[in-house]
């Protein structure tokens, strides 16, 4: 296949290792947008092949489809991402991840801490919520969504 030629439908999912009714549920979705023939048949550029990789990758680790979409529509149409392209859309999905990691890093932590003083209550808890104080800042488990301390006030 020449660098310059369009794959068909059936080429792009074996390409990618789909179905071809899930690179039409991508399309569907906003993740690639194929030309039409004359004959109106789909046809991808071989970009597209990257912009699924990417999905199937993102998705994995727990990005949604609206989330990919919105990302993939920064990207150039009519030609391959370039390595500045992708490098944009990875500090945006890094800062996800970081975020994500820190909140389980916290819930270890606090899980860890509650059970182990065995009240299993952080409505009484003394050790990690003294007089509730987590509960004047929001609602729900707050040592998970923030830190300790901000749940606490002590930041």
């Amino acid at each position: 296949m020449r660098g310059n030629e369009l794959l068909t439908i059936g080429e792009l999912a074996a390409r990618t290792g789909l179905s071809v009714s899930a690179v039409r549920f991508y399309e569907r979705k906003g993740l690639v947008h194929p030309i039409r023939t004359s004959g109106n048949q789909r046809r991808f550029l071989r970009s597209d092949i990257r912009r699924i990789s990417f999905a199937l990758i993102a998705q994995q680790l727990g990005f949604t489809l609206p989330q990919l979409a919105e990302e993939l529509a920064k990207l150039p149409e009519g030609r391959a991402p370039t390595a500045a392209d992708w490098q944009r859309i990875s500090a945006n999905f890094r800062k996800v991840i970081e975020q994500r990691v820190a909140q389980l890093q916290r819930t270890l932590d606090d899980l860890n801490g509650c059970i182990g003083c065995g009240c299993l209550s952080l409505k009484k808890c003394a050790l990690y919520n003294p007089d509730d104080r987590a509960g004047l800042n929001g609602v729900g488990p707050r040592f998970i969504l923030v830190s300790r301390k901000v749940a606490l006030g002590l930041d």
